[in-house]
């Protein structure tokens, strides 16, 4: 332990020489460590955020149970591919007996015209239970605040419209219109519909489209009494595999044909965006990959041709090649620990920055802005500065070897 001491001791004496190249060297180590980090964090922030939206936001839960075949002929035949009134009852009370599920909510979706008695325009409607969306919701609660008041499972008729379709058909909360559409069965319906409360969805192509309405009503607007999917809401998304896999089976004994969706399977947009940013770590990683080899082989290699009569010396002293090798690679280990830990600190630094400025910015296709956040990520920061130190000594192994196979003789005489 002490001769290993006493290695690092010589080798931070030698990185102390050559003051100037060192500095460069754990300046591309520390701010190619920082930019990664931070990078890092972001974009962990981002997955989180991503991931929180598409259970939440979106209103489509962990899981997401369809009768068997909606997903292949449910557009065509909507009708024969819902789930009957008599299923939703017996799927909800089976799957609330998961220690996992919190939550199991029927959910209809419909679509038609509304009007404000003067001018009409499309809309997309989710029927849901009332009482189950603050918990279903989250903390996306309280990032959609509602103009108004929210559904109330007494007022079968009051719904919830998004703030731009409301603007565009001159409604407030308080005012009245009409929905008109077709029923399963192909009949023409028209329903009374209060405006209870406005909301903004967050994304402009849907902020002036969507509505939400009780679950009961979507079922009077279609004249049916089945739903086109039940929502499941778990205690943690890590469990929705495990979750998935048991409701699977368990319905099945029951003798009730469904298929269940994740919520992975369910968001594209969640899917593209985690592909997108995966690309864009790697291209930065290799990047910095390729700095922080460069670097280090570069300073090692002007050590070695340096100190090339030092090198002989030892040689002559009894020092062997592998201890040559040694104190070398060790220099290029010392370096990039260094560099790492002054890459930490600024890492430390824009991270208290921007978790004090709390910036903000409207990302293409949202209405409402969203914040820029750096998350702190303790165990990949400490994976990383092991990853880069050995990184750096690894890189510094081939002039290492250089300077160990030089002749002794050569060496002393060198000038």
């Amino acid at each position: 332990m002490n001769q290993f001491i006493q290695w690092i001791k010589i080798a931070f004496r030698n990185i102390i020489k050559s003051r100037q190249r060192t500095i460069v060297t754990l300046m591309a180590i520390g701010f190619g460590f920082a930019a990664i980090a931070l990078f890092q964090g972001y974009i962990h922030s981002i997955y989180e955020g991503l991931r929180g939206s598409a259970i939440h936001g979106s209103g489509i839960g962990h899981l997401t149970i369809y009768a068997k075949g909606w997903e292949a002929h449910g557009k065509s035949d909507p009708e024969a591919y819902m789930i009957p009134g008599k299923d939703i009852e017996k799927i909800t009370r089976l799957a609330l007996k998961n220690d996992h599920v919190i939550l199991a909510s029927p959910r209809l979706s419909i679509s038609g015209l509304v009007s404000n008695g003067k001018n009409s325009t499309i809309f997309i409607a989710t029927g849901v239970m009332p009482e189950h969306e603050r918990a279903v919701k989250g903390r996306f609660y309280e990032f959609q605040p509602i103009t108004g008041n929210p559904l109330n499972a007494k007022n079968e008729f009051g719904v919830e419209m998004a703030s731009a379709l409301a603007e565009h058909l001159e409604l407030a909360p308080g005012g009245d219109g009409v929905v008109m559409g077709t029923s399963l069965e192909g009949q023409m319906n028209a329903l009374d519909i209060n405006i209870a409360g406005t909301y903004n969805t967050g994304v402009a192509d849907t902020n002036d489209k969507f509505i939400k309405v009780p679950f009961s009503f979507a079922q009077s607007f279609y004249d049916t009494q089945k739903a086109d999917s039940i929502v499941i809401l778990l205690d943690h998304w890590n469990h929705t595999n495990l979750v998935k896999q048991q409701l699977t089976d368990m319905l099945a004994s029951s003798g009730i044909e469904i298929e269940i969706k994740t919520w992975k399977q369910l968001s594209v947009f969640y899917k593209n965006v985690r592909n997108m940013m995966d690309m864009i770590f790697l291209f930065i990683f290799i990047i910095v990959f390729i700095i922080v080899i460069m670097s280090t082989t570069n300073t090692m290699g002007m050590a070695v041709i340096e100190r090339t009569r030092e090198i002989g010396t030892l040689r002559a002293l009894g020092l062997k090649r592998r201890g040559v090798s040694f104190l070398f690679a060790a220099e290029g280990g010392l370096l990039g620990l260094t560099g790492c830990l002054f890459g930490l600190g600024i890492h430390t630094l824009v991270w208290a920055a921007i978790n004090y400025a709390q910036p903000s910015y409207i990302p293409p296709g949202n209405s409402t802005p969203v914040s820029l956040n750096v998350d702190f990520l303790p165990i990949s920061i400490a994976q990383l500065i092991i990853f880069m130190t050995l990184l750096a000594l690894i890189s510094a192994i081939v002039p290492a070897r250089r300077a160990a196979r030089q002749n002794v003789v050569n060496s002393l005489t060198h000038v």
